[in-house]
């Protein structure tokens, strides 16, 4: 066991991997809670161990498991000790990983979790959820990220918060795009705040909801259901939109970056704003838009997002048009051709790539992940989701 500590309640508590397993008496789904998966985000930990100790398994149908990310970030509170464990879920790195004969405490994580994954999905039938909770070092709204995927975009929608979608095409190896590249349902959800203790009882009020709307609790088993829905609803402002990742401004090794003060995600934000310093060089927002977790702490790749809300026309056309699966007929076109079917992965030549813009690709469910000297290779998470597992699911 390891002491994790939270400074917005000034507390300690002794954790293992599996913060709880919880098996119903009667089948049904399985939800799989990480928290701690960066260990300076100990709200996810004391908000899991603070629920799932008071479910019943009488009252559960399915099974619900309770796990920690990083133990030994989470040990010295600190975002990694050498890599950044969210940030190395990729297959590639995974292959590697395996074969390597000594691995610094961050890979040693990756397979300790990689291996309680697999017995997860080895073990039970689903259908699966998983979410992976999260803490920001601004000030924020509660939101959810998804991987736009359409199973991603149902369950989602039911919680009272803003949705973002793309953030897979700006950055490489979360662990949610790993399980989502495997087909299944997979949410993250940023809580608050590192140190706000709202970022506990906002986690707490979304573990809540999310057992009752995947169908593993009944509504009426949590006596504080309506107050967790309206808490979310007030910490979110009433804001239910749909957001688009447009824009990532990316720390390079050596970069001296500095924030300026007070930005919060969702603030609107003009082009020409003046964001942060960079090895002593003014940056600007390069849009209009709001500005999305900028950072506010020393470690971390990604300095700062800009998204945009999705006019809600663009995603039931999307929907449609991934239905009937609208893409097959992109690789009759010069050009365009499948890097790898069966995965969903489109190979484009990049001069037949300029003749169509990012947010045709975007409808129909493809993400830009890879640039090649002569080609881009798009990736599609609806080919690969497990849509008909989830089908008879009461928010379908």
């Amino acid at each position: 066991m390891i002491d994790v500590y939270n400074k917005a309640i000034d507390d300690t508590i002794k954790v293992d991997r599996i913060l709880n397993k919880i098996q119903g008496y009667q089948p049904g789904p399985t939800m799989v809670f990480f928290g701690g998966i960066h260990g300076n985000e100990t709200s996810g930990v004391f908000a899991l161990k603070d629920t799932l100790s008071g479910v019943s398994r009488a009252y559960v149908n399915g099974t619900i498991y309770g796990i920690a990310g990083n133990l030994a970030a989470l040990k010295k509170h600190q975002r990694f000790i050498t890599d950044d464990l969210n940030r190395l879920w990729t297959k590639q790195n995974i292959d590697i990983l395996k074969s390597k004969t000594n691995l610094n405490d961050d890979e040693t994580e990756l397979i300790e979790l990689l291996d309680i994954l697999n017995t997860i999905l080895n073990t039970h039938s689903g259908p699966f959820y998983f979410i992976d909770l999260h803490t920001t070092s601004s000030k924020t709204l509660p939101f959810i990220t998804i991987n736009d995927a359409l199973i991603n975009r149902q369950f989602s929608k039911q919680f009272p918060v803003p949705i973002v979608l793309g953030i897979e095409e700006y950055l490489n190896g979360p662990l949610l795009s790993y399980i989502n590249q495997l087909g299944y349902v997979s949410l993250g959800f940023e809580s608050g705040q590192h140190d706000d203790f709202l970022a506990i009882t906002n986690s707490i009020a979304f573990i809540h909801l999310a057992l009752v709307y995947s169908g593993i609790l009944e509504k009426e088993a949590i006596i504080n259901f309506n107050k967790y829905h309206e808490q979310l609803k007030q910490q979110a402002s009433n804001t239910f939109d749909v957001f688009e990742v447009v824009y990532l401004h990316s720390i390079q090794k050596d970069d001296v970056f500095k924030m300026h003060t007070g930005f919060r995600s969702f603030q609107p934000v003009k082009k020409g704003t003046k964001l942060a310093i960079s090895n002593g060089t003014e940056i600007m927002a390069p849009y209009n838009g709001s500005i999305f977790m900028p950072l506010y702490q020393k470690r971390g790749a990604d300095g700062f997002f800009i998204i945009k809300p999705i006019n809600p026309f663009f995603l039931k056309l999307s929907a449609l048009l991934r239905k009937v699966k609208t893409d097959s007929v992109l690789v009759l076109l010069p050009g365009i051709s499948w890097e790898n079917k069966k995965e969903g992965i489109l190979k484009v030549n990049l001069r037949v790539a300029k003749y169509f813009a990012k947010a045709f690709f975007h409808l129909l469910g493809y993400r830009s992940k890879q640039i090649t000297a002569s080609h881009i290779l798009f990736n599609n998470r609806e080919r690969v989701a497990k849509t008909s597992i989830y089908k008879k699911e009461l928010w379908y």
